[in-house]
């Protein structure tokens, strides 16, 4: 009996245990079930923002909005802040939206949901609106420039928040600037800065001002100015043939280049005015002489001036005569190449050198034979008392020749 007892005792207080937790947890699950979920938002100025608090379990308890400044937005589906920007999106038990149209710098803050519960539950927002950067602006460039010149060109753009970032590109090089920023309100204006010691290969140059953001995202701003700089002319006389003949067309091509450019070119010769003018005709930049002649002979100079100075170029001709060889006559021909005399005298060179060498070389093998045969002859006459022994002597050499033969080489 006391056993059967004890049994029971220890049954029901298992089963009140289980109960116990059982209830615990559904407590538990409740009243987290019963808390308010949002999201942070970031948007970008001037558009919507759309607000959203949730609760997954809700026993009929009304849900708020409120701003950064604790003013009540909306209470359940009831409007509570005149603001003809904020409208209902959707009210239930479970789900409180709201939209913020035309955003503005202003609006950015941490809004809360509100669940009126026993206690009150919140939970915290952030909105986060964007700056949207002004189309940038490059100042600096009021004039043209001349050769040599230091010049500051500056890009600003305001409005941006974050603070904006600028990059600078000349043609398609990117080049570094110096980087300033300021706040202006709760917005930020950015400037950056170039320094150049412009040139006449700067001319025509295009300086590209690039602004970059998260609120433009893969389109940037960018703004172009072409840089203009003004440069004394440069002046090179180019011939139409290399060796002009008599009774050749033949014509000289001033190319000038500067910038203002130089209009008109002036042309003379020997330091006077062009002498035949129905045989040298001037068009444009190019001096035409229609039939060459011996009296066209001579230093003809071509000169080029601008507001920033003068320069000029000189050509001496001298016309071979009809027959001379190695002369192009296509009046169309700026360059055409002669003979390469340089090559055939080398050539030349070379040869007689080798001329040389062997006459020197077969000089001193006919020499060393002739002396050695002399040698010989005069052997048997060197100890012959008269001229008959001497004789004796010379046709017993010879008898032996075949005996004694000396081979020289």
């Amino acid at each position: 009996m006391m056993l059967q007892q004890h049994l029971l005792f220890v049954l029901y207080s298992f089963c009140g245990i289980v109960i116990k937790e059982a209830a615990t947890k559904n407590k538990v699950k409740g009243s987290q079930a019963q808390f308010p979920i949002t999201q942070n938002v970031t948007v970008v100025e001037g558009s919507t923002a759309n607000m959203t608090c949730r609760v997954d379990y809700n026993d009929n308890t009304s849900l708020q909005w409120s701003n950064p400044a604790q003013q009540t937005l909306f209470f359940g589906d009831k409007k509570a802040l005149r603001d003809n920007r904020i409208e209902l999106v959707r009210a239930s038990w479970k789900e409180l939206t709201i939209s913020i149209n035309d955003v503005t710098l202003s609006d950015e803050g941490q809004y809360t949901c509100s669940l009126f519960t026993m206690p009150v539950k919140t939970s915290k927002a952030f909105l986060t609106v964007l700056g949207v950067p002004a189309k940038p602006e490059i100042t600096g460039l009021s004039r043209p420039a001349q050769e040599g010149e230091d010049v500051t060109l500056t890009c600003t753009t305001s409005g941006s928040k974050p603070a904006a970032d600028i990059r600078w590109f000349r043609n398609d090089k990117e080049v570094q600037g110096q980087k300033e920023i300021n706040a202006t309100g709760r917005s930020f204006t950015v400037r950056s800065t170039i320094h150049l010691k412009v040139d006449r290969t700067d001319d025509g140059a295009a300086y590209t001002c690039v602004v970059e953001h998260i609120a433009l995202g893969s389109l940037p701003h960018q703004v172009t100015e072409v840089l203009e700089v003004h440069y004394p002319p440069q002046v090179q006389i180019v011939r139409s043939v290399i060796v002009p003949q008599e009774g050749q067309y033949f014509k000289l091509e001033c190319v000038s280049k500067g910038n203002p450019l130089p209009e008109p070119v002036f042309w003379t010769k020997d330091g006077g005015e062009l002498p035949d003018v129905e045989r040298m005709i001037v068009e444009g930049r190019d001096l035409i002489i229609t039939t060459l002649n011996k009296t066209d002979n001579g230093t003809y100079r071509c000169e080029a001036s601008n507001h920033l100075g003068t320069n000029r170029d000189e050509f001496t001709l001298y016309v071979y005569a009809k027959d001379f060889p190695g002369t192009t006559t296509d009046p169309n021909a700026l360059t055409q190449p002669g003979p390469d005399h340089a090559l055939i005298g080398g050539v030349v060179a070379v040869v007689v050198f080798i001329t040389l060498c062997f006459i020197i070389v077969l000089g001193r093998y006919l020499a060393r034979h002739k002396g050695t045969y002399l040698t010989n002859e005069a052997k048997g006459a060197e100890d012959a008392p008269d001229a008959d022994t001497a004789i004796i002597n010379a046709e017993g050499n010879h008898a032996h020749a075949e005996e004694k033969k000396e081979y020289f080489i």
